[in-house]
């Protein structure tokens, strides 16, 4: 369990003192991927900043995390809580299927890392929030599979209509869940994905649907907090889901601190 900032209310560090956690430590996935050719060097570790200022507004210090081979269990000593970033298609080999004409070049090495993590953070009842491709991991690690072209599906592009653009439709949130807690009613939620959720993984509840039957979230109710949404609420201007990620992710460093 990380070691927690501490303020200490009362001047002295003993049992009868208050400890607060200031700033719990919230990873967040990152990519590796080519710089402009004018750069040096060549290859780069990026996460959109949004992701960033979301942690950081809901009182949280980020931390990214590049993809590693080794001290992936070490993580977890200074980790409170785990975002899953966004990013591009997870390799379809993980679940047993060929690759689609259009699903888009695998980053091998993320997808291992991001697999692993999801299993250590569940063992651990680390928090995840996991957002777009970041459901996609989520689903994977537990053994479900993806549409990986969502239009063959439904008949449409609404889910990315145009590159590079966050488009709002509605998604209906099943009361009684742990994000109806979260958010009340339906929403309009920024989307951008051409994947999504197919046979729903082992210990996934669904919790949230588009109107054309798209999964759009999915939680683990046998954990404190662990919720997956297929849209991106980094850009959404409502902060709901990160501060209940970053009060689980406080509230866990207290109990184990």
């Amino acid at each position: 369990m990380a070691e927690p900032l501490r303020i200490i209310h009362g001047g002295k560090d003993d049992a009868e003192s208050k400890v607060t956690v200031a700033r719990p430590v919230i990873g967040i996935t990152a990519s590796e991927d080519d710089a402009p050719a004018d750069r040096s060097p060549r290859r780069v570790v990026t996460v959109a900043s949004a992701y960033v200022a979301a942690v950081e507004r809901s009182g949280g210090a980020a931390l990214l995390l590049p993809a590693q081979s080794a001290g992936r269990e070490e993580l977890f000593a200074v980790l409170d809580g785990l975002v899953l970033s966004g990013g591009p298609d997870v390799a379809p080999d993980h679940y047993g299927e060929l690759s689609h004409p259009r699903s888009q070049r695998p980053h091998v090495e993320r997808d291992a890392f991001e697999i692993a993590l999801v299993r250590l953070a569940s063992d651990a009842d680390v928090p995840i929030l996991a957002i777009c491709r970041g459901i996609q991991v989520l689903n994977v690690a537990r053994g479900g599979t993806l549409h990986q072209h969502l239009p063959d599906v439904v008949g449409h592009e609404g889910h990315a209509p145009r590159a590079g653009e966050y488009t709002p439709h509605r998604v209906e949130i099943s009361r009684g869940s742990h994000l109806g807690a979260i958010h009340a009613g339906p929403l309009e939620a920024p989307s951008h994905h051409h994947q999504a959720i197919a046979r729903v993984g082992r210990g996934l509840d669904v919790v949230a649907l588009a109107g054309d039957g798209t999964i759009e979230a999915v939680e683990d109710s046998t954990r404190g907090f662990f919720i997956g949404v297929q849209w991106h609420p980094e850009v959404s201007g409502d902060d709901a889901l990160f501060l209940s990620l970053v009060e689980a992710a406080r509230a866990r460093a207290r109990d184990n601190s």
